[in-house]
């Protein structure tokens, strides 16, 4: 985990502390049935969905304002990367998967990738 971060959400405007299997409880509790018609293909496609209405905001950043960052609305990116998160906790469920763990396996394959100095570059299994 990055320096400093424990893994947790700490108390904000929100209300008390959560985790990523918190969190992925909370949204299970507002998705549709696993065994919903086509769910597979609904949580995929809201996920992309939602990452490109992030996209589009930046885009309109770029077109319209120059590209600054100043101009940015932080309240509307927050409410979209809610959206991308919601999707991923419920996409990973829906595949058996703990958020925690999947936040956890990511961590260590960016530290793994680090130490071994290939951050950069591309392909899944530098």
């Amino acid at each position: 985990m990055p320096h400093g971060w424990d893994g947790r959400f700490y108390p904000g405007r929100y209300g008390g502390a959560m985790d990523f299997d918190d969190y992925q409880q909370a949204a299970l509790r507002t998705a549709r049935d696993k065994d919903a018609k086509d769910e597979f293909m609904h949580l995929v496609l809201g996920l992309v969905g939602e990452a490109g209405e992030i996209a589009e905001k930046v885009k309109k950043l770029v077109r319209d304002k120059d590209s600054d960052l100043a101009q940015l609305d932080r309240d509307d990116m927050a409410s979209e990367l809610g959206d991308v998160l919601w999707y991923a906790a419920v996409l990973a469920n829906f595949l058996g998967l703990s958020l925690d763990d999947v936040a956890q396996r990511n961590v260590d394959k960016l530290a793994d990738r680090q130490r071994r100095g290939v951050l950069g570059g591309s392909g899944d299994r530098r």
